[in-house]
């Protein structure tokens, strides 16, 4: 399989990732947690996992998820709390018929829900 580097500025170090992944989940979309209950907007994608060795390690062994998925970095909201979170494709469900997220940071990267998803704004895409 062809592979490449980038650097991951939440791990410090280089990652070691496929050139080429299937996201499920593209930036905008939102999505809900398959587990817990909260749901957010995706702003970036990391093609595997690609946080500190010790986020990963805290999360229970049983519960750990594979590194070699893509990772969604999400503007995330549950009950009245509004968070970013970093969560595993095999953790995500869409969910864009469930109305819009309720997120301050919302309006500094994306235009207003249109019924699906989040259109990146305007100037920020390449």
């Amino acid at each position: 399989m062809d592979r490449a580097n980038f650097f991951s500025p939440q791990a410090g170090r280089r990652i070691d990732a496929p050139r080429r992944t299937k996201a499920r989940f593209a930036i905008g979309d939102v999505v809900r947690h398959r587990l817990y209950d909260f749901r957010g907007v995706v702003f970036d994608i990391d093609p595997v996992f690609a946080n500190s060795e010790e986020w990963y390690q805290s999360i229970p062994a049983d519960a750990r998820p594979a590194r070699e998925q893509p990772y969604y970095h999400l503007l995330a909201e549950s009950g009245d709390a509004s968070y970013v979170a970093y969560v595993s494709q095999q953790n995500l469900l869409g969910d864009g018929e469930g109305g819009p997220v309720e997120h301050p940071s919302l309006a500094q990267l994306f235009d207003a829900f249109d019924g699906a998803r989040y259109p990146l704004r305007h100037g920020l895409t390449h």
